[in-house]
């Protein structure tokens, strides 16, 4: 390894070979340049005032102070030059800039992009002394960021003069590396203390900074390698330094001071080599060139298995890398691995490292305070954590107890009242300059609500009236509490009839509950029924009355316009399918014509219309018309056995089809082989109904048997096929004991190939007609999600991983069709409903490849029950008699031939509102009688445009 002296002789010759650069490039150069010279000669200093002068110095003119020619360098960097600034328009421009904005943080001391407009003026006008003073009254309101820090410690660094200033620099940066995680500002700390190696106790000073970097990034895999090699350098660099004094020392004081210094740097290597960081590989074959020795088996080892969990590493930094700030999801997502793992300094750095870009998400404050309030239990790393949360979200009710909380557990003073008559006006004032702080400091100024619960003045409102009775301050706090948005919930109203109950009377009782009826619009059903229990064990007869009809009332109108939302709701529904609908019948007929125009040739449409007037005159010359083979059987009496086909040029071609008679043995022989599924009404009580399987499951029986026979032995499992074959998606289990049948129902909407399978019980539904189970729920479900217009190719991990930034998912459920294929449709459940209403305002709108989905809460459309024939009449008119169509009803193919254009009413026809109109006593015999036609006539209408 070349020594720093070679290192410095060679770069003339290095840059003068290289040729011209750019400014930027040759400012870097310089600025390293003589960073590595000061790190050499301060190290040279630091070997010389350890070793003695037994050392003959190489280095002439090493002193104390040439280690502050780092401030230098840095002077040189950060400096932008002296220039003579002539009074201008512009100057007074920014004068007036400056003047505005202080009278601004005067008005408002919590505006963030105020403070850095002001610090950005005045550093640019040069007022050294205003642009610390503003500096400093921001940091005690608002923590600095990296850039901010890094802009003011350059700006300390270049006044620096003395012992002095350095201590205060020193300062500065104990406080920088307090707000964030900030790699560049450890490494900027411990490059700036070798400036100071030549002051007494500046080598250890040296040291421990590193140190405290190491273990504050160290583990960054990304940033983390450029402080061990700083440190390392450092290390390495005391060594060279020391290599030509070591010959002429003794055994013992080689030992003691040139051994002991080689040592620390092969320590440095080795504890590098342990730790998974980016381009490790570099690292050891540079710690292969520079050892003298062969590197120990264990070091190998541990260099291995580091190897291994940066693999392991790799795709969560990976995924940090592509995306963009501020990243949530890629950082909960690799803080959720590293908990799996559970290594606290890795789990404390992923925290740290997500917070830098996500400073004002409350709840990934409250899960880091949380793992450390639990897990670690460290007292100033708690406390330090708890003060930085509120430090950045101050309009956080939760953090402000958590802080408070874990100050009373670690055991911090606090000051304790000794006048007990003074005790109540402290509490009352307390309680007082709490609300005024949210209202003022936090909803004012951070357009943010601290206190949306009103917890503060809940708690105020209960000592009052437990410790105080003093009800009428309490009643006056709860009317102020229901003044604020408060009055819509019903848990609100019922916490202050508690409250009532138990330290008031019943007439105020009485009152806060008919309140609660006529404005809770949430659950009024909950609080409807705690009125009618309180007047029917407390109430007169009168009293009593008065609640039922209230509530009656208010029932009505609630139940009304849910209706009406769900009308709403069903009729958006409803044009979404018609649109889909006519969607479907445009390309159906798109596809039609496009088939037709295959088939019939240039030629045969000019002969089809010259002779449209003639067709349909000889039955004899009718094209014959193609029929399906594969899934249907010809009537009885035909004996066509040909079937005419288009072929490459649109010509007919004869196509060879089964006769009748062979069609019709061949489906009796598929029927005969399908063995018939009876079924045992003896036996429903150990049996269970398995519905709602893939159409395209394979062997239902060897893949259902398994999951079965985890809740006892399977006698048989019978599933249902078609006539020809195909698995018809629903079977029957049959268990040996009904317990069996019992736990068996808790498998119901298992996932059993992406569909979900519906286990119900075995009912003989001839004897109990009305059985029906309905697997999902119809009613209005808060905490749930219903998701549309998702593209088909959206698998459930995609969503799931887009829903869990906006909560916790408990289930999520895509709508497939019977064939397991994806309709566009989700089901996301929350774990409450404050989550699902945050994520339906984020979600909703939001584009997934490509398509705009819409997210709403889970509200169903009424379920109509289809009214039975013998019940239906027309409006003023006789009962109707339901239309017979046979055994099986109106087939798909029973299809009326009368063209649309005879179907049309004529207009003199009534017709009534909502159904037909009531047939006439006596009917003219045109009117029931309609003209005879022939087919030319039937073609004409057929072929109309």
């Amino acid at each position: 390894m070349a020594t720093a002296a070679e290192t410095s002789a060679s770069e003339p010759e290095a840059e003068s070979k290289a040729g011209p650069k750019a400014d930027g490039e040759e400012d870097e150069v310089k600025a390293a340049r003589t960073r590595r010279k000061v790190l050499s000669r301060a190290v040279a200093a630091a070997t010389y005032k350890t070793m003695g002068p037994a050392w003959d110095q190489q280095e002439e003119g090493v002193s104390e102070s040439d280690g502050d020619e780092y401030a230098m360098a840095s002077s040189a960097e950060s400096s932008p030059g002296e220039y003579e600034w002539e009074y201008d328009e512009e100057e007074e421009k920014n004068q007036l800039e400056i003047e505005r904005l202080e009278e601004q943080l005067s008005i408002n001391v919590y505006d963030y992009n105020c403070h850095v407009d002001l610090i950005r003026l005045l550093r640019l006008e040069g007022e050294l002394t205003k642009v610390r003073m503003a500096r400093e009254k921001m940091s005690e309101i608002f923590p600095l960021t990296e850039e901010l820090w890094l802009e003011w410690l350059h700006d300390e660094i270049s006044m620096a003069q003395d012992g002095l200033d350095r201590e205060h620099v020193y300062d500065l940066f104990e406080k920088a590396v307090k707000d964030y995680i900030c790699p560049n500002i450890w490494l900027e700390y411990g490059q700036y203390s070798v400036g100071g190696i030549g002051q007494k106790g500046g080598l250890e000073k040296v040291r421990s900074v590193f140190e405290r970097a190491l273990s504050s990034v160290g583990l960054h895999m990304t940033k983390g390698l450029a402080l061990w090699e700083a440190y390392r350098e450092f290390e390495s660099a005391i060594v060279e330094a020391a290599r030509p004094v070591a010959g002429f020392l003794s055994p013992f004081d080689r030992e003691q001071t040139f051994d002991s210094q080689l040592e620390k740097v092969h320590s440095l290597f080795r504890r590098q080599l342990a730790i998974p960081l980016y381009d490790m590989e570099a690292t050891f074959a540079e710690y292969e060139e520079w050892s003298e020795d062969p590197i120990p088996e264990s070091v190998i080892q541990n260099y291995n298995k580091a190897l291994q969990q940066l693999e392991k590493y790799k795709p969560y930094e990976e995924a940090l890398l592509q995306a963009e700030a501020p990243r949530l999801a890629e950082y909960q997502a690799y803080i959720d691995f590293e908990m799996k793992i559970g290594d606290p300094a890795r789990i404390q750095l992923i925290f740290e490292r997500a917070l830098v870009e996500n400073c004002l998400v409350p709840d990934l404050w409250i899960r880091y305070s949380q793992y450390l309030d639990r897990q670690l239990k460290v007292k100033d790393l708690v406390l330090s954590v708890h003060n930085r949360a509120i430090r950045n979200c101050p309009w956080t009710v939760a953090l402000w107890s958590r802080y408070l909380l874990a100050m009373e557990r670690h055991g911090v003073d606090h000051q304790v009242i000794s006048d007990s008559s003074k005790e109540l006006e402290e509490l009352r004032a307390a309680f007082t300059r709490a609300l005024e702080y949210l209202k003022q400091e936090v909803e004012e100024r951070f357009n943010e609500s601290g206190d949306p619960s009103c917890v503060i003045m809940q708690n105020w409102a209960r000592i009052e009236a437990r410790l105080c009775n003093n009800m009428q301050k309490a009643r006056e706090l709860w009317d102020s509490i229901m003044t604020r948005g408060n009055a819509k919930y019903a848990n609100m109203w019922l916490e202050y009839y508690n409250l009532e109950r138990a330290h008031g009377d019943t007439q105020h009782c009485r009152k806060a509950l008919h309140r609660a009826v006529q404005c809770t619009s949430d659950y009024p059903e909950h609080v409807c029924e705690v009125l009618l229990t309180m007047e029917r064990t407390e109430g007169s007869l009168e009293d009593w009355d008065i609640a039922v009809q209230k509530t009656e009332t208010r029932l009505a109108r609630v139940n009304e316009q849910r209706m009406k939302a769900a009308e709403k709701e069903a009729a958006l529904v409803q044009q979404e399918e018609e649109k889909a609908e006519q969607r479907k019948r445009a390309r159906a007929e798109k596809k039609a014509l496009k088939k037709k125009k295959k088939i019939r040739g240039p030629e045969k449409r000019g002969a089809d219309e010259d002779d449209e007037k003639e067709w349909g005159d000889d039955e004899e010359e009718q094209p014959s018309k193609r029929r399906r083979v594969e899934n249907s059987i010809p009537a009885a009496g035909e004996t066509q056995n040909v079937e005419v086909a288009a072929g490459p040029a649109g010509k007919c071609a004869a196509v060879d089809v089964e006769p009748p008679s062979k069609q019709k043995e061949k489906a009796a022989s598929l029927k005969r082989d399908m063995p018939k599924v009876l079924h045992d009404s003896s036996k429903d009580s150990i049996t269970v109904f398995v519905s709602n399987l893939p159409y395209s499951m394979q062997e239902p029986d060897a893949k259902l048997r398994p999951l079965f026979e985890a809740c006892g032995e399977v006698v048989q499992i019978r599933p249902i096929f078609s006539n020809r074959g195909d698995f018809r998606g629903y079977c029957y289990v049959e268990f040996k004991e009904e317990k069996s049948a019992l736990q068996a129902l808790e498998m119901d909407r298992k996932s059993v190939e992406g569909r979900p399978m519906f286990v119900s019980p075995c009912v003989d539904k001839s004897k109990n007609p009305d059985f029906k189970v309905f697997r999902y729920s119809t009613s209005l479900e808060k905490h749930k999600l219903f998701i549309s217009g998702l593209p088909f190719s959206c698998t459930k991990e995609e969503l799931e991983e887009i829903c869990k930034a906006h909560g916790t998912v408990k289930d999520l459920r895509l709508v497939t069709n019977r064939a397991g294929k994806p309709k566009g449709l989700a089901y996301v459940e929350y774990e409450n409903e404050s989550q699902a209403s945050q994520a339906v305002m984020k979600m909703d709108g939001m584009t997934i490849k490509e398509n705009i989905i819409k997210v709403a809460i889970s509200n169903p459309p009424q379920r109509k029950v289809p009214e039975k024939p013998e019940t239906r009449k027309a409006p003023g008119g006789p009962m109707l008699l339901p239309q017979t169509y046979g055994a099986r009803g109106k087939g798909r193919t029973q299809l009326s031939l009368l063209p649309r254009a005879l179907q049309r009413p004529s207009a003199a026809a009534p017709q009534a509102e909502n159904g037909p109109a009531a047939a006439p006593a006596v009917a003219a015999p045109a009117a029931t009688e309609a003209p005879k036609m022939s087919n030319a006539d039937f073609a004409k209408l057929f072929l109309r445009k």
